[in-house]
């Protein structure tokens, strides 16, 4: 069986990434003020990249290549079928609504435009059933609700109000 997959590429890819982009941070400017340099939090995230990495590499190469099972090969002669954009659907379908998602940020803003994003391309993908809907408006409010919170009153960052909350 061989050990090169799918996933020891990706994750070869990824360790290359996070390799260049830990060498660019030793290009991120020096203040001669405050305590904390601007490189730290940038460093941090790609050292925990790294090791994940390191790990998703390892646990892939020691998986091997698995032979496909009778329910994939049938999908992938149904992805034959479906042609171009049956195949990509959900790609397209997650930029066209990203493309929607920036085109709304100047009136509904972060907070909004992120809820409705998120949302969207959470039921798009994952279905429209009462039970999913109900889970993916939690999610959404959970996600995007805490990642604003956390800009704007932990980190103190001023986030694209929109033409909405603006007004209030």
């Amino acid at each position: 069986m061989s050990r090169i997959n799918k996933d020891v590429i990706v994750a070869l890819c990824m360790l290359l990434a996070c390799g260049i982009f830990i060498a660019a941070s030793f290009q991120i400017r020096e203040p001669n003020y405050g305590v904390l340099s601007p490189a730290t939090w940038p460093r941090v995230i790609l050292g925990a990249m790294t090791f994940l990495s390191l790990l998703y590499l390892f646990q892939s190469i020691r998986a091997g290549a698995p032979e496909p099972t009778e329910a994939e090969l049938v999908l992938m002669e149904e992805r034959k079928r479906a042609g171009f954009f049956g195949y990509w659907r959900n790609v397209i379908a997650c930029f066209v609504l990203f493309f929607f998602y920036l085109l709304s940020m100047p009136w509904l803003g972060m907070l909004l435009g992120g809820l409705a994003f998120v949302f969207l391309l959470l039921n798009v993908l994952g279905g429209w059933s009462p039970k999913q809907v109900a889970l993916h408006a939690l999610i959404s409010i959970c996600t995007v609700g805490g990642m604003w919170a956390l800009f704007t009153f932990g980190l103190e960052v001023t986030l694209p109000p929109g033409e909405i909350i603006g007004r209030f």
